[in-house]
């Protein structure tokens, strides 16, 4: 069994190669396990298959235009149909047709609008739009709902399907109908699609504190991270806000490797737990520079997956605050699972769970301090999230 440690909350519209792991959406994040499928025949089946047999014989003996439906084409499609009869939106199955292009969209790029979609309410909804994407300057925020893909209503759609209206050649344009719980009716935008590059982190000094915006859990992401704190240390940083809104995941072991920063040497991070309640358990390994430096995360509807791994994990462990609004709640793990005729299915095995004992996916995690942003302040290009969180390092600082 080979792993691939990423977490990706679902979708993402764009592809970048990340050495040996990969974005689709998130939580892709989530973590991908590659197996092979094991060829055989379970004659302890706790169903009774007359019923499908029945349909299928149904099928052949009355349908109109029978005869331009292949039998293979009957059997993916309910293949098709039992995994999606688990209700779980992150569990898909592949032709061998579609498990090709899955691949290769792993492994190549293609233009997009820059935005991770999941699921929420049995709607399309906008996980995170990245900074300076297609999708930021046209104005959608976490939360959004899409509505229509170029007038195709995405009622029952699937994650994946989603992706493949929306994406495109760099330069062609998309329209989506989308709606805001503010927005009195939906509205049409249209987006020129972009090749996306994946911004990583930016980092400032706000009088003493330093100010780190982390969009995401890349292989960069740690290094970059080294570079900040250093930077920071040497301008005489004595607190740090820590802005993981709108970041919608990455590698596993980064958040890890990131939370080791903060906190003993040895603790446990989170832990992997499957069906049978087993559990892969996840320690920090780091040097923890910063375990007396106050800190304050921020955190909204974007942040899925390594993000709310994090966050979930400073405040079980250090009780730093988290401020801003409740994250998106994505914390499950992906196994695909390649099976004997080049199709495939990605299917949901574990999730996590936090040190204090919370199921990620049960809900997200609620902020400490809750403050939402107002479509007035994104016009007005204001933060009142940031504000507060500057000021409780403040007060942090002040303490000390």
């Amino acid at each position: 069994m080979r792993k691939i440690l990423l977490i990706v909350s679902t979708i993402i519209l764009f592809l970048v190669a990340l050495g040996l792991g990969f974005r689709i959406g998130q939580a892709f994040p989530q973590e991908i396990v590659i197996k092979d499928a094991i060829n055989r025949t379970d004659s302890k089946v706790p169903a009774d298959f007359s019923t499908f047999w029945e349909a299928w014989q149904a099928v052949n003996d009355k349908y109109l235009k029978n005869d331009k439906v292949s039998s293979e084409d009957k059997m993916y499609g309910a293949t098709r149909g039992l995994v999606a009869s688990l209700g779980d939106p992150y569990s898909q199955f592949f032709s061998p047709q579609e498990s090709k292009k899955f691949e290769e969209d792993v492994q190549g790029n293609f233009g997009g609008i820059g935005a991770e979609l999941g699921i929420r309410k049995e709607r399309l909804v906008v996980i995170a739009p990245l900074k300076n994407t297609p999708a930021m300057k046209a104005g959608l925020i976490a939360g959004d709902y899409i509505v229509e893909v170029n007038s195709s209503s995405t009622e029952g759609v699937s994650i994946d399907q989603a992706v493949n209206w929306i994406r495109g050649e760099k330069g062609t344009k998309v329209t989506l109908k989308m709606f805001r719980e503010s927005w009195d009716k939906p509205k049409d935008i249209e987006i020129t699609r972009d090749t996306i590059e994946v911004p990583t982190l930016d980092w400032e000094m706000r009088d003493k504190t330093a100010y780190i915006e982390l969009y995401s859990f890349n292989a960069n992401a740690s290094s970059l991270f080294y570079e900040a704190i250093l930077g920071a240390s040497k301008q005489g940083a004595q607190a740090i806000v820590l802005d993981l809104r709108n970041n919608p995941g990455g590698y596993l072991q980064v958040a890890v490797d990131l939370a080791g920063w903060f906190v003993p040497k040895g603790t446990l991070v989170v832990s992997e737990e499957g069906r049978t309640g087993e559990s892969e358990k996840l320690y920090a390994r780091g040097n923890a520079a910063l375990l007396d430096i106050p800190v304050v995360v921020l955190i909204n509807q974007g942040s899925a997956s390594a993000s709310e791994i994090l966050a979930g994990a400073l405040r079980d462990i250090r009780k730093i605050k988290l401020v801003g609004e409740k994250s998106f709640g994505k914390g499950t793990v992906q196994e695909l699972v390649n099976l004997h005729d080049e199709s495939s299915m990605k299917i949901t095995i574990a999730h996590w769970v936090m040190p204090s004992g919370k199921i990620l996916d049960d809900g997200g995690l609620e902020p400490d301090v809750k403050i939402e942003m107002t479509d007035k302040d994104i016009e007005n290009k204001k933060d009142p999230q940031l504000e507060k969180a500057l000021e409780i390092a403040k007060e942090e600082i002040n303490k000390k």
